[in-house]
């Protein structure tokens, strides 16, 4: 008990002098104005005063101070006391430019400025950066990676406090994650700070935990940050890259994955942007796209509840890493199975960001003059040329390896290669596929471009069983599987463009999924109509809010399967209960049906209160 006695006394002072700090604060700052009031890019519903970090700053800057001069232990990390002041002193300079922030607004420009000004002088004038753990590090490279990371630690910090709580337990949970990998590969009281840290982070979550009365602002958010990406650099922990960098890096997983994340999510509108009429900000303006917003609407706007969710994605990056530190020497399998963690979280939250890639696509594609558009067929046709050149040779490499026949040099390899890609491309182009516009293909140009394929396939392989020197005893087996696998590799590259449209129409089902503007649509009719109105959907996707929830055909073989990934629900007799069950507001009509039988649909809808439409193609005279 005796030796947890300095811990215990670093945590407690910070802890018992923020919490008396922090309601002074806020009553302060409330008086100075400092309340951030309900809007749409808040989630708050009443003024909550902000600034509140400030009591964390003073709390544990008062208390370790004291704890040291009662103590005569040494600052920290065995630091000079001079580096331990100025890194003190460079903590309360961040703290102060997100008080300027909190108090008059800063343009996020001068913020930056101020946060890049920092970190030079973290590594200029305290002399701290990687290169204690690469000593060959160069210089000008050791500075760009310790501004990089501290700015980028800073603004993580402060683009998640965006929710009651969430940026205090992140960070509460990455400083104890570092003071136990400090705690058992290191001195253990080299972690004292860290204790004195989570104190005041816990005093202050006592008043920041949802219903939260006090926000940390960008005051506590940006010192918070500082103070968990320099934490790592002064701990001098050399030959231990997994201490150093890594627990660090899954301690604060969650706020560096939601900034990649909100930097390309902005880039990608920015752009877009620039290419129409819609304004949708600056790469720094704030948005409703965090992970926490994202999580608030899948559980219901509970905060308590996406405040958890949060903590646990933190937690278990913490324990990643100390089970990586038990393993020692066999930590390759566990950080393969982190990454693989990380790339489900990647694709499991990122539709807002591949959907807006969708969008800039789709605007690169449209925004095209006619010039442009010209240009583009004149290069578009050498280039699907020198794609399909690339395929045929791959797809003999991979027939070579499947059925292994006798070739008895790497030229006789060469050679039969050489000869099924000329005889394949040949083909092609006599069976004119190049002549064909393959999105809007119809089954007779995929017929073709098979007999393409299978009358290739037979004249390479007659040239190969003539040629003196290629001939092959496999030459059935190759040109059957040739002929077969060419067609299937054509017939995808083909068909990508298709298959990417469907791909951000779905992304964009799960975009409009459970927005309140959002029209849920249940379509009548599971035939050729269907999929013509719901590729006028996919057309319209970027700029529509319209998404099919549901299908009802009178076909009763349909009932439970899936049409274009869209269940069949039922017959349009089952109309009222789909309508409950789905939610659907609008009903359209994709079907040939006659007047009378409308009538008997518009019967059948009637209690439902839907709205009704009919999509239908028509001829005009002119």
């Amino acid at each position: 008990m005796h030796t947890m006695l300095p811990f215990l006394s670093a945590f407690a002072g910070s802890l018992v002098l923020t919490l008396l700090l922090t309601p002074v604060v806020r009553e302060l700052n409330r008086r100075l104005g400092m309340v951030d009031k309900p809007d749409p890019r808040r989630i708050n519903t009443m003024p909550v005063p902000r600034g509140g970090g400030v009591a964390i700053v003073l709390g544990v800057a008062i208390s370790y101070s004291l704890f040291l001069l009662a103590t005569g232990r040494p600052a920290m990390f065995g630091l000079a006391d001079g580096v331990f002041a100025k890194m003190s002193a460079l903590s309360v300079a961040i703290a102060a430019i997100g008080l300027a922030d909190d108090k008059f607004s800063l343009s996020p420009k001068v913020k930056l400025l101020g946060q890049v000004v920092v970190a030079l002088l973290v590594w200029g004038w305290a002399g701290l950066g990687f290169s204690d753990l690469w000593p060959s590090l160069p210089g000008w490279l050791d500075c760009l990676m310790t501004v990089f990371w501290v700015v980028g630690a800073v603004n993580a910090f402060n683009l998640i406090d965006g929710m009651d709580g969430l940026a205090c337990g992140v960070a509460l949970i990455a400083t104890v994650g570092m003071a136990g990998a400090i705690f058992f590969t290191a001195a253990p009281s080299s972690t004292l700070f860290h204790f004195a840290l989570a104190g005041g982070i816990l005093g202050f979550l006592r008043y920041n935990y949802h219903p939260a009365s006090v926000f940390l602002g960008d005051s506590g958010s940006m010192y918070l940050g500082f103070v968990l990406s320099t934490l790592p650099l002064a701990s001098h922990t050399q030959n231990s890259y997994l201490v150093s960098v890594g627990i660090p890096l899954l301690a604060m997983g969650v706020p560096i994955f939601d900034t990649a994340l909100a930097i390309l999510r902005r880039s990608l509108r920015r752009l877009i942007a620039r290419g129409g009429a819609e304004a949708t900000g600056r790469v720094m303006t704030a948005d409703l796209d965090h992970l926490h917003h994202r999580i608030l609407r899948r559980v219901g706007l509970n905060q308590r509840t996406a405040a958890w969710i949060l903590y646990a994605t933190a937690a278990a990056g913490v324990v990643i890493g100390f089970l990586a530190m038990a393993l020692k020497s066999r930590t390759g399998g566990l950080w393969l199975a982190s990454l693989a963690f990380l790339a489900y979280m990647v694709f499991k939250d990122s539709t807002v960001e591949l959907f807006d890639s969708g969008r800039l696509l789709e605007r690169m594609a449209h925004a095209q003059g006619r010039e442009a558009r010209r240009r583009t067929m004149v290069w578009s046709a050498p280039f699907y040329v020198g794609v399909d050149l690339l395929l045929l040779a791959g797809v003999f490499l991979l027939c070579v390896l499947l059925l292994e026949p006798p070739l008895r040099s790497w030229h006789a390899l060469r050679s039969c290669m050489a000869i099924r890609v000329v005889a394949a491309f040949i083909s092609l182009a006599l069976f004119r596929t190049y002549r064909t516009v393959w999105s809007r293909a119809a089954g007779l140009s995929w017929i073709r471009l098979l007999l393409a394929c299978v009358f290739g396939s037979v004249a390479g392989s007659t040239v190969i069983y003539y040629w003196p020197t290629l001939g092959q005893h496999s030459i059935g087996p190759m040109t059957l599987l040739y002929a077969v696998l060419s067609f299937v590799a054509l017939m995808s590259v083909r068909q990508i463009r298709n298959i990417a449209r469907n791909l951000f129409y779905e992304l964009d089902r799960a975009r409009l999924d459970g927005r309140q503007r959002t029209s849920r649509v249940l379509v009548y009719g599971a035939g050729l109509r269907y999929r013509a109105f719901r590729r006028e959907l996919v057309r319209m996707a970027p700029r529509g809010d319209r998404m099919i929830v549901g299908l009802l055909d009178d076909d009763v073989s349909l009932r439970g399967k899936y049409v274009d990934d869209v269940r069949v629900c039922g017959t349009i007799n089952d109309a009222p209960r789909v309508v409950g069950e789905l939610k659907a507001d609008a009903v359209v009509v994709a079907c040939e049906v006659s007047d009378d039988w409308l009538k008997v649909v518009r019967e059948i809808l009637a209690p439902t209160g839907v709205k009704i439409t009919r999509f239908a193609f028509t001829e005009e005279p002119l």
